[in-house]
């Protein structure tokens, strides 16, 4: 079965161009800059460039004007809350009526990628839906994970609160190709392990909500440092390198060999 990278730098005769999508700190984002900047002083060039930064939000919580004037960016703001205000739409992509809400909105976003001639699109805690292509996004659970029917175990928003009650002992952060589920696309890249570190009984400490969820919280902000911010960019520059490839299926390959859990990292990487 043939193989297609996702991206082939000797097709292209040039650096990938990344748009970097974010909603809130953007820390996945800059520490993407950082390894691009990385790359240009051992390598004199990075495989990769980040082009522009888009922002679904212009509530003064997303960070990412800061980001871009901080390293010389074009930045863009289009907010969904505003979208959805103004046309009295709600929000939910569960109904033939909010998914077609929800391209049109991308409709701005698209325009901006096809303008800038955008191969990836990076999306570094992009709270929305999106629907458009050739994105990579990164979850705060190992998706290799699965139930007994073949779906994965922890998706969606509460991934770290629905792996620690369940009594894993240790968690992973993931990097996948995007599709149009929440969190089922082709699985790229799984992170090292963070332990799970509890003050007392999982049982004792589920019967506190409170208590419970500070935990989480917790755990998440660790994972970060262990998991996200460090598989997020080496899975965007080995795709820019031509590492990462799909078959037919959607089947992951790295180097030309089938992952089908997810290429795991490593510390030579």
């Amino acid at each position: 079965m043939p193989i297609t990278p996702i991206f082939n730098p000797e097709k292209a005769g040039r650096p990938m161009r990344v748009a970097a999508f974010m909603s809130g700190s953007g820390t996945n984002i800059t520490k993407l800059i950082q390894r691009e900047k990385e790359l240009e002083a051992r390598e004199a060039t990075s495989p990769f460039q980040v082009i522009f930064i888009f922002s679904d939000r212009s509530d003064g919580v997303c960070s990412g004007e800061k980001i871009a004037c901080e390293n010389g960016l074009p930045y863009f703001s289009h907010d969904i809350r505003a979208f959805h205000r103004v046309r009295s739409l709600k929000r939910s992509v569960k109904t033939p009526e909010g998914l077609a809400a929800r391209k049109e909105y991308d409709r701005v976003a698209k325009g901006l990628v096809e303008t800038f001639d955008i191969d990836v699109i990076a999306l570094g805690g992009y709270m929305s839906y999106i629907t458009l292509n050739r994105c990579v996004n990164v979850h705060p659970a190992d998706l290799s994970i699965c139930l007994s029917d073949g779906r994965r175990k922890y998706v969606g928003d509460n991934a770290v609160r629905d792996a620690i009650h369940s009594g894993e002992t240790m968690l992973r952060a993931s990097t996948l190709w995007t599709d149009e589920g929440v969190d089922t696309g082709p699985l790229l890249m799984v992170s090292k392990p963070l332990s799970v570190e509890l003050p007392e009984p999982l049982e004792r400490l589920t019967s506190d909500k409170e208590k419970f969820l500070e935990i989480v919280d917790e755990h998440q902000e660790r994972l970060k440092a262990v998991g996200d911010w460090k598989i997020f960019p080496l899975s965007i520059e080995m795709i820019s390198r031509g590492r990462f490839a799909l078959d037919e299926k959607n089947l992951v390959y790295v180097d030309g060999e089938l992952v089908p859990d997810g290429y795991k990292e490593k510390t030579d990487e």
